[in-house]
């Protein structure tokens, strides 16, 4: 095995491991499971959410879920078998059968070229060790005229404002690689062939308390608490908006949401 290959294979079990103790909370996280988040993607798709879609780590399923209620056929595909698993379940409870669930790497997707009328995928690209790669994969996989929806957290445009968001991230979160500025999101995006048709962006107000029972790791939760209280007390945004109102640290998550085509 190459140094290239052990570095990508130590990033895929550090993503496994993360998200496996993540998938009870992650799960059930208000934040994640937001159905304005999910109605957006639904509306983004238009036409393309009746035909073969598939979600691009899917984690908990709450977008296949949402899209099979009017597709032909949803594929669920992920990398944490954990997160299948409360994908599978969400979607039998929700009387669906028209979803089916794959595991396996973004970068390196188990389907024939042309396979699905559109493909989505969301908070994901920050998780990517080779985010152009993943992107090369969704546009192969996507018949032309297909639709692309992808929606992420992105970072501020400024160099070190981002740098010390993604550091303050990478802390509560080792499988977290980079979080890009919207710019160069939608520069991924068009680099991989894909016509940009839409754009949006909101900021999502955010606790520290409820941020960090989502990765269900409390000895995480002191020494970042001091760092980003100590960021916020001194006046340092770091890009995310960061204050104190009382024992409460706040801030926000910058989204971006991408509707794009592959050319016919």
């Amino acid at each position: 095995m190459t140094r290239m290959e052990t570095i990508m294979m130590d990033h895929e079990n550090r993503v496994r491991d993360e998200f496996s103790r993540q998938a009870e909370t992650f799960s059930a996280s208000a934040a994640i499971t937001d159905a304005a988040l999910t109605q957006r993607f639904v509306d983004a798709l238009g036409e393309a959410a009746r035909g073969s879609v598939l979600d691009v780590a899917c984690g908990p399923g709450i977008l296949s879920a949402a899209i099979a209620k009017t597709a032909r056929q949803v594929v669920a595909f992920d990398l944490t078998p954990p997160m299948l698993t409360k994908a599978a379940q969400r979607c039998a409870e929700a009387g669906l059968d028209n979803v089916r669930f794959r595991e396996g790497n973004a970068a390196e997707l188990p389907f024939a070229d042309a396979d699905f009328d559109a493909v989505v995928t969301r908070l994901s690209v920050h998780h990517f060790d080779r985010p152009d790669r993943a992107m090369s994969e969704i546009f192969r996989v996507l018949r032309p005229g297909g639709s692309f929806v992808i929606a992420d957290v992105i970072s501020s445009e400024l160099p070190a404002e981002a740098e010390l968001q993604n550091a303050i991230e990478i802390l509560r979160d080792p499988s977290h690689v980079r979080m890009l500025p919207g710019s160069e999101l939608a520069a991924l995006v068009r680099g991989a062939g894909f016509a940009i048709e839409s754009l949006a962006s909101w900021d999502k107000p955010r606790e520290f308390a409820e941020w960090m029972r989502i990765i269900n790791d409390a000895s995480r939760v002191p020494p970042l608490r001091a760092v980003v209280r100590a960021l916020a007390n001194a006046g340092v945004s770091a890009g995310m908006g960061l204050s104190t109102d009382g024992d409460e640290i706040r801030f926000f998550h910058r989204w971006n949401l991408i509707g794009a085509r592959k050319p016919s």
